[in-house]
């Protein structure tokens, strides 16, 4: 393949490069050294190689370095290259041979190289040495997968001819994620160093463990030439002169070498990269088009046109009401599926939390009968009164109706608060503006505050109301009459309301030691006289039944460790509640999840916990006295009563508060924000300071504007690209069961030796390349110079005289 230009291949080659794997000493770093004709890469013995370098190089006229880190700094001496390499490496890893995945760049500028993007990536090892990880091998695989993996990525496969080519780790990890073999070149080095009468001819051929793009030999340099400071550049002579002179590969002597490897990774890289291409420009068409009409807002912008600035104010206040209504309203765009917000939170606060607070104040049973006893006492006075005093009954009322203020007023706060995160959370779409969002919520808010007075006014005129005039012909109301018939109808009513649900759900027992299991999740049953759980929600299993009697609920401090929120039921008679525990502790995920139970338990009875102060406990012993038959029927009718109105004034304030609260404040907000905030905006100062742009809105509009010329300049030169640059088919699929479910067997071949080492003698050179398989050198077969299979047998010449055996007849490709 040939192309007429780099600019393409160079926008490109961020995207596309060749990764250089291997094992430890396989050559890896020797064949870049080659590529660019210096001695620049560390050397010694063990890992060397211990962060990824990603090696640029790029044809210039002069011969120079950089480094990504050294901003600015050319070097031009090579040796200090290496240092720099070797330094900015134990900056990251240490000096004890440890590893870091972060990659060091650098450029290399000659005249002598052709352009290429190559990653030299860490020998394969096995025994972790000095400051390395006991799972040295796995991390680095790991830091190989990383690039290997991409598409873009092209993989050079580099494996010592004198090793087990079928053990090669290089082209194991080559297969695993190159299954079709398109990306991967094989690379045999060390061809010098075989043993005595082994060669590795039938590998570069392609016969052995086929490669889809074939393997390509190179000579470098041996530690004694390094040690002696042999060029390069004779080096380079010297692998010509091997490859000609040698009887095993002087007939493809022209298509083995350093430069030979060097243009066909440079072919490789621009095919590869023109591959990619159309996937690479229908990414960036979707970009571009994505893009496209944020910049063309952006590109007649002038941020200080007054015009400009009045429109937009409009818009944004416009769009700041809209996006109010709906987060309280409800929509069914851009839905939070993470938590409740807006106008559902709200919702949740009218149903459920007041509810619960307005149970949650109800007294205890024994306060309220000792609070009637006495009052009805003290309205009789020094006489002994024949009948049940109805003054009793509006004290205790008015009593009950008074503690209501401190729920309704809670229930304001909250949906204040609500409000205001409402506010917030739509302002934040004003944050290009700084000016205008700060005060868009200064003014907003100011205004909930205000309207926050008026409805807890409201709230205690309400309550101010009820307590003015005790409606006891209310259509609802029991009458004395009633109350008296219900008082002996108590049993009778609670046995048949025993087995009412009252709630079912999922709990944690949180208590259960972990001799016995650990904490548990259990499906529980809350009804009016027990509290029970089952294995699953199907209640077939039942694991345990508590009877409510004597039972009350406490709050238990989140624990340290857990995410869930616990509370607890214990006996106020100190007797154990489950098994060996005095108290059942019960797990939730959230807060509001436990505020639910705790209310379904006031439902049931039980309830929550009270501190009694040591004061109030000695008076309650003292006058702890048991009543009188007839006080205790006046008692039992006048808790009738006062049970049957308080149900009326409950019913009455909790239809009343949601309609108070959403006409005094959610509607008068939402008319607010529509009708009077652009007037309020225009009276707070400069129109032209509102919208002053933030930085980094400026910022986003020039990068916005910079992507979309960026994006299409990049699309522009893929066009070149594809108009510039001519392509080779890729060379056809091989017979790749070798390394096919982790076999690692050669493909079955007579002629084929199992190995490339000492003591294992390759097949006849005249032997012809086996059936439906590339000829030599696979991946050149479609070139116009490439050498095709030998039609008859090769001889040696005479002056050299071949070392190959014949093949022996009963050699078998092993299992």
């Amino acid at each position: 393949m040939t192309h007429n230009g780099t600019n393409g291949t160079d926008v490109n080659r961020r995207r596309a490069q060749i990764a250089v794997v291997g094992g430890q000493s396989a050559g890896k770093s020797s064949v870049l050294e080659n590529f660019v004709g210096r001695d620049f890469l560390p050397r010694g013995s063990g890992i060397v190689t211990r962060r990824p370098l990603v090696l640029q190089l790029i044809s210039a006229s002069a011969e120079w370095a950089e480094f990504l880190h050294c901003k600015g700094k050319k070097f031009t001496d090579f040796d200090e290259v290496r240092q720099e390499i070797e330094a900015e490496t134990d900056r990251a890893t240490g000096a004890n041979k440890g590893i870091s995945p972060v990659p060091i760049n650098l450029r290399v500028y000659s005249p002598n190289v052709l352009n290429l993007t190559l990653i030299d990536l860490p020998g394969i090892t096995k025994v972790p040495v000095g400051d390395q990880p006991v799972d040295i091998e796995q991390q680095i695989k790991d830091m190989i997968m990383q690039f290997i993996t991409r598409e873009s990525c092209l993989i050079l496969a580099v494996t010592p001819a004198n090793t087990d080519l079928a053990n090669s780790d290089a082209l194991k990890q080559a297969k695993d994620v190159d299954p079709q073999g398109l990306r991967t070149i094989g690379v045999i080095t060390k061809l010098d160093l075989m043993d005595e009468g082994t060669d590795a001819r039938d590998v570069l051929e392609n016969k052995l463990l086929p490669l889809r793009r074939g393997y390509i030999g190179v000579v470098n340099r041996s530690q004694k030439d390094i040690d002696g400071k042999k060029d390069i550049r004779a080096a380079l002579e010297a692998e010509r002169k091997f490859f000609f002179s040698h009887p095993s590969y002087r007939h493809m002597a022209d298509k083995m070498g350093t430069p030979r490897l060097q243009r066909v990774l440079n072919e490789q890289l621009t095919n590869h990269i023109r591959d990619t291409l159309p996937a690479f420009r229908s990414k960036l068409q979707s970009q571009l088009l994505a893009l496209d009409k944020e910049a063309e807002e952006y590109r007649g912008y002038r941020p200080d046109d007054p015009s400009r600035k009045t429109k937009q104010l409009l818009q944004m206040v416009q769009q700041f009401s809209v996006d109010f209504e709906k987060r309280i309203e409800g929509s069914g765009d851009q839905v939070d599926t993470v938590e409740l917000s807006g106008g559902a939170k709200i919702n949740r606060i009218f149903h459920e939390r007041f509810p619960f607070e307005l149970v949650k104040m109800e007294c205890d049973e024994k306060e309220m009968r000792r609070e009637i006893s006495y009052a009805i006492k003290n309205i009789h006075g020094i006489r002994t009164g024949l009948f049940t005093p109805d003054m009793a009954f509006e004290a205790i009322v008015k009593k009950q109706v008074i503690k209501l203020k401190g729920p309704c007023i809670k229930c304001v706060d909250m949906v204040i608060q609500e409000l205001i995160n409402t506010v917030r959370q739509c302002s934040n779409k004003l944050d290009c503006f700084p000016r205008l969002q700060e005060e868009t919520e200064r003014i907003v808010t100011a205004h909930i505050r205000d309207r926050e007075s008026r409805a807890k006014d409201q709230v205690l005129l309400l309550i101010d109301v009820q307590l003015s005039y005790i409606n006891t012909n209310h259509e609802d109301f029991i009458g004395f009459a009633n109350a008296q018939q219900r008082s002996s109808q108590t049993n009778k009513s609670q046995s048949s309301a025993g087995n009412q649900v009252i709630r079912k759900g999922w709990l944690t027992i949180n208590n259960i030691s972990i001799m016995k299991g650990g904490a548990k999740e259990y499906w529980f049953v809350l009804t009016a006289e027990s509290l029970s759980w089952f294995k699953d929600d199907e209640e077939k299993e039942k694991k345990y039944m508590l009877p409510l009697d004597n039972l009350k609920v406490r709050d238990v401090e989140k624990s340290f460790m857990s995410s869930k929120h616990i509370f607890c039921i214990f006996n106020t008679e100190s007797r154990n509640v489950y098994k060996d525990n005095r108290t059942l502790e019960l797990a939730c995920d959230s807060q509001d999840d436990v505020d639910s139970w705790k209310s379904s338990l006031l439902r049931a009875g039980v309830y929550p916990e009270k501190t009694v102060t040591v004061e109030s406990e000695t008076t309650t012993t003292a006058d702890n006295f048991s009543m009188d038959p007839q006080l205790e029927r006046k008692v039992e009718t006048i808790r009738n009563l006062v049970d049957s109105y308080m149900a009326i004034v409950n019913k009455c304030i909790r239809d009343l508060m949601p309609k108070t609260i959403m006409h005094l404040m959610i509607n008068n907000v939402k008319d607010f924000i529509n009708a009077e905030l652009l007037a309020q905006l225009y009276s707070a100062g400069d129109q032209n300071a509102l919208m002053d742009e933030s930085q980094e809105q400026a910022q986003r509009r020039d990068e916005v504007l910079r992507t979309h010329q960026a994006l299409k300049e990049a699309l522009a030169i893929i066009g070149d690209i594809s108009t510039t640059t001519i392509t080779v088919p890729v060379p056809p699929p091989v017979d790749n069961s070798w390394c096919a479910g982790g076999r690692r067997s050669p493909p079955p071949s007579p002629t084929a030796p199992r190995r490339m080492s000492s003591g294992q003698r390759p097949a006849p050179r005249g032997a012809p390349p086996p059936p439906n398989r590339p000829g030599p050198l696979g991946p050149f077969n479609n070139s116009a110079d490439s050498p095709q299979a030998p039609s008859r047998p090769n001889r040696a010449p005479p002056s050299i005289p071949s070392r190959r055996p014949p093949p022996s007849p009963t050699r078998q490709a092993p299992p």
